[in-house]
């Protein structure tokens, strides 16, 4: 009987690597940076055409490989970085495994370019799926130049799995803004056919690189800390106020050692330091270098080296989180309970207390002290709108609704308000208490969507215009998504590198703060992918410019604005639930009032 077992051949061991190294282009050139950090390069310059998927170039002035080694990179489990099994866990390279240029050549048409300086010619390789065709001495500069052609030339099943041009070079610039924002000291260039998209010089400081990928607004919100265990661990980093927070998690950056990383554990530690400064579903802007020894952690649980895995987490979640939360703390509470706490707050709470967990009066005074400043959700004169009598360009004023004009629905009486966030009605012999803000929210969501759906959500124009600096995860939804935006509303237009011009917005929220409304948009966009023909993902962006410039919880109404609110519900199919999947209104019956009193 002939063996079950067999031993696979070279070509197809590399090609299940490159299902496990290479998920797109983005991971050839996070593979192909790495190397050039660990070669010592100072000047890495990478080239892409349509996404990644034509070509990929990475040009670096590192140390560079001689013949021998330049052949022995192409083998599977080759590896200058380790040589034994304690290597293993004391690793201080971007690499290690050995896997990544086999995997990459044999999926590809792969030239590689070399030249140590101690040499006066390099060598030249190229090969297609894995096997060497050419192999030549030549003239080059020191350092490595590695071109990969036609991604999964040879595996379309792959290949057809790879997104549009536009959403492939997204990838490819968050891994590019990863690894740069990690090295200072590097000078980063991307390119995309021919453009130049990205460039950070080399910084001295962390704060000017993180501006250089970011945005100097941004990092003009962000303040640097440092904290030292004493005992090994050093935090260091940038941490974004509480104003500056984002509807996701992508913009908190996180590193071991060096190594990019998405742990679970360090992002509970980072979500937990501000817990009690944002509103629930926002997320900080933070910048974070855990420098930890590495027999204390093991980076080999993955082969795209994401995911790490410490001795002692507990030790490490905790430093983290304290250390954030002690920082913020110390800058940015005191100054902004000092500026923003009203002065009851001020006079009741003391500083030190603000972080105290189990305390809900300080919590809540915290909230009100640090949080996104309420002004952000003023409150609006009305619901409605009309247009003014200026023969220029449409403008829009507040109309405040007389109560006789109203008409709240059938058979309802209003009776008042309660904890300044819920109406308190009568519907005949019911007992009715609606969520004012999530009634405003379904109204909000009803009108964009009835909008959108016929010709379009209306417009208004901005006296004027609205510049936004971008960075650049950003700047590359915006260019994606160009034609959802203006199916939204939003009327933008290139300013110059990556910042845009706001031009006009929806009528809905043209008092909402915009900027903010627009990142938001463009990050739900990026995550949910091209909105075009898939109604869930508008649902889904519609649903989050209805929160935004609504009725808040906690906002005292006049009897105008709540018979206002009413009214509106009366005219749409609201249904009985926000777009979020809250409840709207509650009703208790005559017969259950009566039987909780003992009346029957």
């Amino acid at each position: 009987m002939s063996p079950q077992i067999k031993i696979l051949p070279e070509s197809l061991a590399n090609q299940i690597a490159a299902g496990e190294v290479v998920e797109r282009p983005a991971s050839v050139v996070k593979e192909l940076m790495e190397n050039s950090i660990d070669a010592g390069a100072s000047e890495i310059f990478i080239d892409v055409e349509n996404g990644g998927k034509r070509m990929i170039r990475v040009t670096d002035n590192g140390s560079g490989m001689n013949r021998d080694d330049a052949f022995l990179c192409l083998e599977r489990h080759a590896t200058s970085k380790i040589g034994n099994e304690e290597d293993l866990f004391a690793l201080h390279t971007m690499g290690f495994r050995g896997e990544a240029l086999p995997a990459i050549a044999s999926v590809s048409r792969f030239r590689l370019q070399t030249r140590v300086a101690e040499e006066e010619s390099g060598w030249q390789i190229y090969a297609e799926g894995g096997v060497v065709r050419q192999a030549e001495a030549v003239g080059a500069p020191s350092g490595t130049v590695i071109e990969i052609r036609n991604l999964f030339f040879n595996t379309p099943a792959r290949r057809k799995f790879l997104r549009r041009d536009e959403t492939e070079f997204g990838h490819i610039a968050d891994i590019v803004n990863r690894l740069a924002m990690a090295r200072p000291e590097i000078h980063v260039r991307l390119s995309h056919g021919g453009r130049v998209h990205l460039e950070a010089f080399r910084h001295q400081r962390l704060e000017e690189r993180v501006a250089a990928l970011m945005s100097r607004t941004m990092v003009a919100d962000m303040l640097p800390f440092e904290v030292d265990s004493g005992e090994g661990e050093m935090l260091v980093g940038l941490l974004g106020r509480p104003a500056l927070s984002r509807s996701n998690a992508s913009y908190i950056y996180t590193y071991v050692n060096g190594r990019f990383v998405r742990d679970r554990v360090i992002q509970h530690a980072v979500l937990e330091a501000y817990r009690t400064l944002l509103e629930r579903r926002r997320y900080p802007v933070v910048v974070l270098f855990l420098d930890i020894h590495p027999e204390l952690v093991d980076v080999n649980v993955h082969p795209t080296k994401h995911e790490v895995r410490f001795r002692n987490q507990g030790r490490v979640h905790d430093f983290i989180q304290n250390g954030i939360r002690e920082s913020l703390q110390t800058q940015v509470l005191d100054s902004a309970v000092a500026v923003h706490a009203p002065d009851a707050v001020r006079q009741e709470v003391p500083q030190q207390q603000i972080l105290r967990d189990g305390d809900s009066s300080v919590e809540t005074a915290s909230l009100r002290g640090v949080q996104e400043a309420l002004s952000q959700y003023r409150q609006k004169p009305t619901i409605s709108y009309a247009p003014s009598s200026k023969g220029e360009a449409m403008q829009w004023r507040p109309v405040h609704v007389e109560p006789q004009h109203l008409s709240v629905p059938d058979s309802w009486r209003l009776i008042g308000q309660y904890l300044n966030s819920y109406l308190i009605c009568q519907a005949g012999e019911d007992l009715v208490v609606v969520d004012q803000h999530a009634a405003h929210e379904r109204i909000g969501f009803e009108k964009l969507k009835t909008q959108f759906n016929r010709s379009g959500i209306e417009q208004q124009d901005l006296l004027m215009p609205l510049v936004i600096e971008l960075d650049h995860r950003e700047a590359v939804s915006f260019s994606e998504h160009m034609d959802e935006l203006a199916r939204l509303g939003f009327t933008i237009e290139a300013f110059g590198g990556r910042t845009v011009a706001v031009k006009s917005v929806p009528q809905l929220l043209v008092d909402t703060d915009i900027e903010r409304l627009l990142r938001n948009v463009a990050a739900e966009l990026a995550e949910t992918g091209r909105a075009s023909g898939v109604g869930e993902a508008f649902d889904q962006v519609l649903t989050l410019m209805a929160c935004h410039g609504m009725v808040r919880a906690n906002q005292p109404l006049t009897r105008v604005e709540m018979e206002a609110l009413l009214a509106e519900m009366a005219q749409i199919d609201f249904g009985s639930h926000c777009p979020h999947g809250r409840p709207v209104v509650w009703k208790m019956g005559r017969s259950e009032v009566e039987r909780h009193f003992h009346r029957r």
